[in-house]
C-alpha cells in the first residue's frame, strides 16, 4: 500500500507539472484561450510546447532508468551515464558523425553516438572489473577521469578540424529548441524503458555477480551486455536530442532506493516518475527564475543535483547506511534465487 502510495503521488505531481509547463514561458499562453480555439496560442502549444514537455519527459525518464540499470550491474550506487563514460562517449560519437558524415540527419548521428556510447562504457566496466578492491566512491572517479580524457580528445579534434561552435550545441543540455519535427528521436527511450523493465529480474540478478548469475541459470555476459547497451542508447539519443543533462542518472535512483529498496523491478516505475517531476520541475524553474530569459536546463539540473549528490555521498558513507544496504543485498539475493 505504500509503495503504490508512492507511485500515485509522483503521477499526480507529474500531471500538474505537465500541465504547468505547457503555459508557462516567454509568451503567456491561457488554458482558456487554447480552448476557446485561439489558433495563436494554439499553434504555440502544438509547435513548441507539447514537443518540449514530451522531450523533457522521454529526457527524465530515460536518463533516470539509465543510471538505475548501470548502478544495478556494475554493483555501485555512484555510477551512471554521467559518471560512467557514457555521454562523454556519446558527444565523441556525435563529433565523428560531423566530421566524417556531415550532412547525416539526426538518425546517423544516432548511430555514431550509440556505438561510440557502448565502446566507451564497455572499456570502462571491463577496466573496472580488473579492480580488484573496488572501493564506492573509486569506481565512479575512474569512470569521471575516463570520461575527462575522451572530452579531451573530443575538444582536440573539434578544435584541430573547427568543429568547436557545432559540437558545442551538445556539449549544453537545453530545450529552448526544441520544436516539432526535431524531437521525436528522443520517442526511442519509451520502448527502451519498456524492455528495461520486462528484463528487470535479469539485471537484478546479473548485479549480484558472475558466480551468482550462472548458478541461476543466467548468462551474464548476454545480460550484461544488454543492459549496458539499452543505457547507451537512451544516453545517445538524449545528447542528440536535447544535449548533455547531468546528474539525472545519479542522483535520482539513488534517492528512490532509500525508500523503495534496490530491487530494480520494484523501483523502476517510481524512478521513471520521480525523474520526469525532477527535470520538469528544474526546466519551469529555469523558465521562470529569469523571464523573458530562460536558463538552460543543465544550470539548473547541475546546481540542484551538486546539493543532492553531496547529501547522498554523505549518507552513503556513513555506517548506518552502508549496514542496511549488506542487509538490503542479502535480502535481494535470497528473493532472487526464490524468483529464478
Amino acid at each position: 500500500m505504500k509503495a503504490s502510495k508512492s507511485t500515485f503521488v509522483l503521477l499526480i505531481l507529474l500531471i500538474l507539472l505537465s500541465i504547468m509547463s505547457l503555459f508557462v514561458g516567454v509568451i503567456d499562453v491561457s488554458i482558456f484561450d487554447v480552448l476557446k480555439g485561439d489558433f495563436q496560442h494554439l499553434d504555440i502549444v502544438l509547435i513548441s510546447r507539447l514537443p518540449r514537455l514530451l522531450a523533457i519527459l522521454c529526457t527524465g525518464v530515460g536518463m533516470s532508468v539509465a543510471g538505475l540499470i548501470m548502478q544495478q550491474l556494475c554493483m555501485n550506487k555512484f555510477v551512471a551515464p554521467s559518471t560512467g563514460t557514457t555521454i562523454s562517449s556519446a558527444q565523441l560519437g556525435i563529433l565523428l558523425a560531423l566530421l566524417f558524415m556531415p550532412n547525416s540527419t539526426l538518425v546517423g548521428r544516432v548511430i555514431f553516438s550509440f556505438v561510440a556510447a557502448v565502446a566507451g562504457t564497455w572499456i570502462f566496466v571491463a577496466f573496472i572489473q580488473k579492480i580488484k578492491f573496488k572501493d564506492v566512491v573509486m569506481v565512479p572517479l575512474v569512470g569521471i577521469m575516463m570520461g575527462s580524457v575522451i572530452n579531451g580528445v573530443t575538444n582536440y579534434l573539434a578544435y584541430k578540424y573547427g568543429m568547436l561552435q557545432a559540437l558545442s550545441s551538445w556539449l549544453v543540455g537545453d530545450f529552448s529548441l526544441i520544436i516539432r519535427g526535431r524531437y521525436e528521436i528522443v520517442f526511442l527511450v519509451l520502448p527502451l524503458v519498456v524492455i528495461a523493465f520486462i528484463f528487470a529480474n535479469h539485471f537484478n540478478i546479473v548485479g549480484m555477480g558472475e558466480d551468482f548469475s550462472k548458478n541461476l541459470g543466467i548468462n551474464y555476459n548476454v545480460v550484461l551486455f544488454m543492459g549496458l547497451s539499452i543505457a547507451a542508447l537512451i544516453t545517445a539519443s538524449v545528447v542528440v536530442t536535447v544535449g548533455s543533462v547531468p546528474y539525472l542518472g545519479l542522483i535520482i535512483p539513488n534517492i528512490v532506493s532509500i525508500f523503495k529498496g534496490d530491487k530494480i523491478r520494484g523501483t523502476l516505475i517510481d524512478t521513471a516518475l520521480f525523474g520526469g517531476v525532477f527535470v520538469l520541475a528544474c526546466d519551469i524553474i529555469g523558465r521562470i527564475v529569469n523571464r523573458p530569459y530562460e536558463l538552460p536546463i543543465n544550470l539548473v539540473v547541475g546546481v540542484i543535483g551538486s546539493i543532492l549528490f553531496l547529501g547522498l555521498l554523505f549518507y552513503r558513507l556513513s555506517p548506518s547506511a552502508r549496514a542496511k544496504l549488506s542487509e538490503r543485498t542479502r535480502k535481494s539475493k535470497q528473493n532472487s534465487i526464490k524468483e529464478a
